[in-house]
Order: structure tokens, then C-alpha cells, then sequence
């Protein structure tokens, strides 16, 4: 580590660069961003090289050896040298943002100006300063308080506008595992009439997690801005839905269980980014907004009743109670997930649904909620029965394919011949609906992302290759039928 004091004559950028020796130089995994850790008033911060944070770092440090700043060429080669040396010639270490994870412990970013992290075990929690973790920062992040605690996380409940003790349950499961570092998360899914306290609830479990200056988003424009959010937020949160396109739809699908999207670096070139990661997703809207079966078997979905005249308070009121709670409902919520630690090798379901390993957790941190042992699997395989009846009410031919096999129970034959037979027995007005399927492939789409909830009416879907062309043929088996 050389001392820009000691060398000889030197330019202003050789000053910068040597200066950078006193910092933690290194790259992400995937070799395409440049970090640098430094000390800063007794603790560490990580930002990216080319980041405002960094920079300012070099310019404040330079311009306490030399009594004036940098020249702006000179900061721009410096900077340039010292990405160069982080991705060429460092190691590789993770960067985490709000949230992070090593073997027996799990990590929760405060974002405060100290840089103070909770770290989670299976004994408790603690505040401290000098993790085993790296945190980057993110523009808009926003600090969570010191939590403290012997809190309740029952007191979250007041507030909420939640209907039903089982929405309560799914609530805390899903707040429990959203701290967890890697998923899969379910969608957390909010229904309810105009009024009906929708964004306050987002708001306020958003808070609770990972805070930001823009807590609740409009509805994204591509996929591409879904997956830019999710690189720079721990919790995406969607307001006021009406509709998912199926493209956003699918790009939530992946956010939850995982799943990797790549894009061109610029619009001028070939090279690829991409970004692979799972988040915990919040979504609201008056209309049933989640109707796609392979996003509703990820999903929570809670319906919100509306709220009484005398039971409305001011904004004022309700946030300044809540911040003051908020402290004890952070510790409480580190409590519970300390018990998840504890306990979830031990869960052992009968059996286990879609998204396991989050049924596994919250089924650990069951105790944590106020319920008792069961309560979270009879809460979720409740929801989890909605949600396939909700998949198929919302799909139009469902209620054709049914009539199709009552009495006979069974129909094979291509996507073309299935096709046409329905549209034989269904109305104009039903067959000009945008979900009924125009072609033979999208008919075979659908009853391939319908199969499971097909299956838990009864009815069975499977693909073979029949006759001498190897033709495929789609068979269908209603059980029970015709007895």
C-alpha cells in the first residue's frame, strides 16, 4: 500500500490512485461491477467504483493531502484505473442489498448513516457494525430504526385492515419470509373495494422490511424495468393493478422462485446483462388482478373488507402511531424469524405443497404469529384452494371442457380437433373473449399451465405422441365421471 505522500513528483490522478490502496478493492461474481470498501468514520461502507459515494471518498481524501480538488480529467483516469485493477485483478466477493445470509445467521441492512446491520440467529439478534456480509446502497433506500425489543408482532395487526384470522397468519408467514436471503417468496397479493386500505397495508409491510423514498411503483412498462427494480430493491411493491399483461405476469412468476433475464448492454451492441434474481413482491388492485394459474400457485392472496365511517382515522395519526410501534414491531419480526432459524430443520410436513421451503419456514415461525401448531398449513392450503378456484373461474374453457367429458370421461385427440370441438359448443360472445385461445398452441399452453388446477377438479391432462406420424394428442380423463 503505497502512501501518496511518499511518491515522487506526483500527478494528481498517481495521488487518486494510491489513495484508493486504502480501500478494499474487488469485483461481483459476475466480473462486471467494481466495488471498493473503505473505512469512514469507524466503519465500513461498499460502494461501486464508479458510484457518487466512492468518488466523493477519493475527492474528500485528496483534498485533505493537497487543499484543493481534483481535476476533473485526473478523477476520471483515476477511476478508471482503479475499476480496472478491482475487475482484473482482485477477488470476487457477494454484494447484498437490504438483506443477506451466510450458514446459520441471516443479515438485515439498516441503511443508517453508521452502516449498522442486525445480524439473525437461531439464539436472537444483534446491531452490529462489522459483519461477515457486504451491503451495497441503493438509491431511495431508506433507514429502518434501531429495533428493540420485547415486542409483539400481533400489535402489527391494528395496523392492518386484514379480514379473517387465516389473512393474518398468511401476512406474518410472508413478512417472516421475506427476511429470508434466498427464496422462493410468494406473491403477496392484496384485494379489496376502493377504500378498503390496500396501499396503507403495502406501505406499511414495506416499511417494516426495506423502506424506500418511492415505496408503492405504477404499474412497469417492460420487463426490463421489472428487473432493474428488482436489482436495486430488496421488496418490490406495485399499486393500484387493474391488469397484468401476461409478460408481467410471467416476470413475477420468475421473481418469486427464480429465474434470469438478459438484455442488451446498449441498444448499439451484442453483449448481454444479465439478471438472476428472486424478491419478495407486493401487488394491490380492486380487481382480482392474479389470474394466470402459474402465478396464482405463487401467490397469497388476501381480500380486504371495506372499512366502517367510524373507524377511519388521519393520516397524521395512523403514521405517527405507527412509527412510534414500529421499533418494537422490527425486533418482533427479528424474533420470529431467530425462530424459523431454530426450528426449520426440524419442520416435516405430511406433505409438502408448492413453494416448500417457504411452508417449511413459516411452519417454524408458527409460534411467533400467536397460533398454534398447524394453523399456518391450514391458512395456506385454504388460500392455496382459492387461489385454483379463482384460475379456473377466470379461464373460459374450463366450463366447455367439463361438459366435453361428463358422462363419457374421457376425449383424446390433437390441440386442432380439441379446438374446434369446443368452439363448436361455446358461444360467439365466449370465443371473442381475449383469454378464449385463437389457436391450437395456445389452447395446448393453457391446459399445460392449468394441469395442476385441472387436476384438483378432477380432471386430468397428459401429452402423448400417437399413430404412425407420432402425432401429438392430447388426453383427457375426467374421474368419476358417467357414475
Amino acid at each position: 500500500m503505497s502512501n501518496p505522500s511518499d511518491l515522487p513528483n506526483p500527478s494528481q490522478a498517481q495521488v487518486l490512485i494510491a489513495i484508493a490502496d486504502f480501500a478494499t478493492i474487488f469485483h461481483s461474481p459476475d466480473g462486471e461491477t467494481a466495488y471498493a470498501s473503505m473505512e469512514i468514520n469507524g466503519h465500513q461502507e461498499t460502494w461501486p467504483a464508479r458510484s457518487k459515494g466512492f468518488r466523493d471518498w477519493l475527492v474528500r481524501r485528496f483534498f485533505e493531502l493537497q487543499k484543493k480538488p481534483p481535476a476533473s480529467q485526473a478523477l476520471t483516469d483515476a477511476l478508471a484505473s482503479i475499476e480496472a485493477r478491482a475487475r482484473f485483478g482482485h477477488a470476487s466477493r457477494d454484494v447484498s442489498i437490504r438483506v443477506a445470509g451466510t450458514t446459520d445467521a441471516i443479515y438485515l441492512d439498516l441503511a443508517n448513516p453508521k452502516w449498522e446491520v442486525v445480524e439473525v440467529t437461531g439464539e436472537g439478534w444483534r446491531v452490529t457494525s462489522d459483519p461477515p456480509v457486504t451491503f451495497r446502497r441503493a438509491k431511495g433506500m431508506a433507514p429502518l430504526p434501531h429495533p428493540v425489543p420485547g415486542g409483539n408482532l400481533s400489535d402489527l395487526r391494528s395496523f392492518l385492515n386484514l379480514g379473517t384470522e387465516a389473512d393474518w397468519i398468511l401476512l406474518a408467514a410472508w413478512l417472516v419470509a421475506a427476511v429470508r436471503p434466498t427464496g422462493p417468496y410468494p406473491v403477496l397479493v392484496l384485494h379489496g373495494e376502493q377504500g378498503s386500505a390496500k396501499s396503507t397495508a403495502a406501505r406499511v409491510v414495506r416499511a417494516l422490511l426495506d423502506p424506500n423514498l418511492a415505496p408503492l411503483r405504477a404499474q412497469p412498462r417492460d420487463e426490463r424495468d421489472v428487473m432493474i427494480a428488482a436489482k436495486n430493491a430488496w421488496v418490490l411493491s406495485f399499486d393500484n393493478l387493474s391488469h397484468l399483461p401476461t409478460w408481467l405476469s410471467d416476470a413475477l412468476a420468475r421473481l418469486a422462485t427464480g429465474g434470469g433475464y438478459a438484455t442488451r448492454e446498449l441498444y448499439s451492441d451484442t453483449d448481454e446483462v444479465i439478471i438472476d434474481v428472486q424478491r419478495p413482491v407486493i401487488l394491490n388492485g380492486i380487481e382480482e388482478i392474479v389470474t394466470r394459474a402459474d402465478l396464482l400457485d405463487r401467490a397469497l392472496i388476501l381480500e380486504l373488507p371495506a372499512i366502517d365511517e367510524d373507524r377511519r382515522q388521519p393520516e397524521k395519526n395512523f403514521w405517527g402511531e405507527f412509527e412510534s410501534a414500529r421499533p418494537r414491531l422490527l425486533g418482533a419480526l427479528l424474533d420470529a424469524v431467530s425462530t424459523a432459524l431454530q426450528g426449520h430443520r426440524e419442520v416435516a410436513l405430511e406433505r409438502l405443497p408448492r413453494l416448500a421451503d417457504f411452508a417449511v419456514w413459516a411452519t417454524a415461525a408458527e409460534l411467533a404469529f400467536g397460533c398454534v401448531p398447524g394453523d399456518f398449513m391450514a391458512a395456506y392450503t385454504g388460500n392455496r384452494k382459492a387461489a385454483t378456484a379463482l384460475a379456473l373461474e377466470a379461464c373460459p374453457i374450463v366450463p366447455p371442457l367439463r361438459d366435453l367429458l361428463l358422462g363419457a370421461g374421457l376425449w383424446s385427440g390433437t390441440a386442432t380437433e380439441l379446438l374446434t370441438t369446443l368452439n363448436a359448443t361455446t358461444t360467439e360472445e365466449t370465443r371473442r373473449l381475449k383469454a378464449w385461445p385463437k389457436t391450437p398452441n395456445a389452447l395446448a399452453g393453457i391446459l399445460r399451465r392449468l394441469a395442476p388446477s385441472l387436476r384438483g377438479m378432477g380432471l386430468e391432462v397428459s401429452f402423448d405422441r400417437g399413430g404412425h406420424a407420432g402425432t401429438r394428442r392430447i388426453v383427457l380423463t375426467l374421474k368419476g365421471a358417467g357414475r
